[in-house]
């Protein structure tokens, strides 16, 4: 199963809460910080760490282009670009992971099909009789 996207999370967020990403953003910056904030950061996260993929993806493929070559001094570079798109990549499938179990857990519950039966009220319980050893004590 391939981690979810921020666009796919940034879409389950919005059917959640039923308003567009950017006001439910506002929203959440006027209000004390709660689930809606903690979804949010998680799902900047996400999205940071996509567009760091693809920086680091495309540097790669420039270091590593088949016309050219590598020396010495590049091989460090094609290194360090390698490592940080391995973090990137990391981070990513972490926070879809953790940002799609939490919307999971948060989803709207589906009505059940049948109605239960209507709730009796408890029958009222009798008040004690009076024993004659209590009746003689007062």
């Amino acid at each position: 199963m391939s981690p979810a996207t921020s666009t796919e999370i940034a879409g389950q967020i919005e059917d959640l809460y039923g308003a567009p990403l950017a006001s439910l953003d506002v929203h959440a910056k006027e209000q004390p910080p709660g689930m809606l904030s903690a979804l949010l950061g998680m799902h900047h996260t996400l999205a940071l760490a996509e567009r760091t993929i693809t920086v680091h993806r495309e540097r790669l493929a420039q270091l590593v282009h088949p016309e050219g070559e590598i020396s010495a001094f590049e091989v460090s570079h094609v290194l360090d670009c390698a490592r940080r798109l391995a973090e990137a990549v990391a981070v990513r499938d972490t926070q879809a992971t953790s940002v799609a179990a939490v919307l999971q857990s948060l989803g709207r519950a589906v009505a059940p099909q049948t109605s239960p039966a209507p709730a009796t009220a408890p029958a009222p319980v009798p008040a004690p009789v009076p024993t004659a050893s209590t009746a003689l004590s007062r």
